[in-house]
Parts: structure tokens; C-alpha cells; sequence
């Protein structure tokens, strides 16, 4: 998967590869935006499951790393860009279709139909 293969919209579930380290890159500034848990497959096989805080994207592929929350815990982990070979978003996105536009949207529909329409947001779980 190229850098210009990755797809503009992320949603729960969608895998991508770290073949190629320009993918890695393109594929950590969505992991960044993305605000549930993705979990990342190393070259050497293992896995990290967690939230993705920070990414530091250098000049080069080799200095540009990655750090995140590991689920379940307090842990803090520091990620190199080269160790990655998968990243998968696999975390629900508690803010996905949650826009002012979609929130606009359902308060002119409740207020239309005559219904009570407030400013709650909605539960998030």
C-alpha cells in the first residue's frame, strides 16, 4: 500500500499496511487523528493495543516514532515507524458520526417535529 492508497476516511476496523515506510507514515497522522484504540503489528509479530497520543514525523522514516497508551493500562510506549508492519483501528471512535453538522441536523429534526429538542450531545458508550 502506497502513501496515495491510504484512504481518506478511517473508520473501526480498517487495517492498514506499514509495507512501505511512506505508508507507515500516512497511515500514524490517521492513527493520530483517529480518537479509539488502534493496534499496531511489529515486524517481529507482536502487538500493542492502545491510544495513540503523539507522533513525531522527521525527515526521515527512521527518526519518526509513535507513542501511545497501552489499553489497560498506564504504560506509556515509544514506537519507531520502521518496527511497524500493521496498524489496524480497532478501538470504536466515540466521536465518529458526532459532527456539528449531524448534531445541527437531528436538533431540526426533533424541533420540526415537535419534539423537545436540547443541546445534549448524546451518550457517548
Amino acid at each position: 500500500m502506497t502513501a496515495e492508497s491510504v484512504p481518506d476516511f478511517i473508520v473501526q476496523g480498517t487495517t492498514l499496511s506499514g509495507a512501505e515506510p511512506e505508508s507507515v507514515r500516512a497511515a500514524m497522522d490517521h492513527a493520530f487523528d483517529y480518537r479509539g484504540d488502534v493496534t499496531i503489528v511489529l515486524r517481529d509479530g507482536s502487538t500493542i493495543e492502545g491510544y495513540v497520543f503523539d507522533r513525531r514525523n522527521e525527515r526521515t522514516i527512521e527518526a519518526s516514532r509513535v507513542s501511545m497508551f497501552q489499553a489497560g493500562s498506564d504504560a506509556r510506549i515509544d514506537i519507531g515507524y520502521p518496527e511497524i508492519a500493521e496498524i489496524t483501528f480497532s478501538g470504536r471512535d466515540p466521536a465518529a458520526g458526532r459532527s456539528w453538522e449531524n448534531w445541527v441536523r437531528r436538533y431540526a429534526e426533533q424541533k420540526l417535529a415537535g419534539e423537545q429538542a436540547g443541546i445534549d450531545s448524546g451518550r457517548l458508550d
